[in-house]
Parts: structure tokens; C-alpha cells; sequence
């Protein structure tokens, strides 16, 4: 079992940055593949991006490539979003998952979930 706790989210202005935080809970952390996702009100939950277990394979949607840039340090259990030069359309909260197999663009491949933290870009 993995417990997902998000923080970071909150309100910039377009063009700034904020830096999302994912604490896990658990031993096995380091052995998950996480992802971040992110759902707008009225939209699907969308893929934003992944990073492999041992940091060997990162990719990201690409409507936040060269902007966004996702991290982990197994040693605290952590996955950290990146994201610079935000804009009002990344607006959503905010979601990290944990993952054993799957295709990890899709939210069903989880089987863990943060409860995600809001972030906000004013125009």
C-alpha cells in the first residue's frame, strides 16, 4: 500500500513557476513508476508526465514539454513537478500517482492517488 500526499499548488501569475511536491508513504516507493496528472473542471483527467522507478525513462504530455520537469529522490520518498512558464490553460488540480505496470499515459494503470493540490494561473 502507497500513500500519496501532494503539496506546492496555489495561485501565479502567467509566466511564473511553482514546484509541486508527492510524498509517498511506504517501503516499496522506489519500485513505482509515478506520474502526474492533472484535471481540469469539465475535463478528463489528463497525462502530464511519468518517471520511471530508477529515473531511466522520463516523458511528458506535449503540451508541458520544455516547461514542466518531474523529478524523485527514493531516499525521502518524493516525486517533485517542476513548472515554469505557466499558463491560465495549466490551470487544474494537480494529481500523483504510483504505478507497478501499465501504460502509464493512462490514469487506469494507477493504482495509487494523491488527493491532489490545486494550482491556478491568472492571466
Amino acid at each position: 500500500q502507497v500513500q500519496l500526499v501532494e503539496s506546492g499548488g496555489g495561485l501565479v501569475q502567467a509566466g511564473g513557476s511553482l514546484r509541486l511536491s508527492c510524498v509517498a508513504s511506504g517501503r516499496t516507493f522506489s519500485s513505482y513508476t509515478m506520474g502526474w496528472f492533472r484535471q481540469a473542471p469539465g475535463k478528463e483527467r489528463e497525462f502530464v508526465g511519468r518517471i520511471g522507478w530508477n529515473v531511466d525513462i522520463i516523458y511528458y504530455a506535449d503540451s508541458v514539454k520544455g516547461r514542466f520537469t518531474i523529478s524523485r529522490d527514493n531516499a525521502i520518498n518524493t516525486v517533485y513537478l517542476q513548472m515554469n512558464s505557466l499558463k491560465p490553460e495549466d490551470s487544474a488540480v494537480y494529481y500523483c500517482a504510483a504505478m507497478r505496470t501499465g501504460v502509464p499515459t493512462r490514469p487506469q494503470a494507477y493504482d495509487f492517488w494523491g488527493q491532489g493540490t490545486q494550482v491556478t494561473v491568472s492571466s
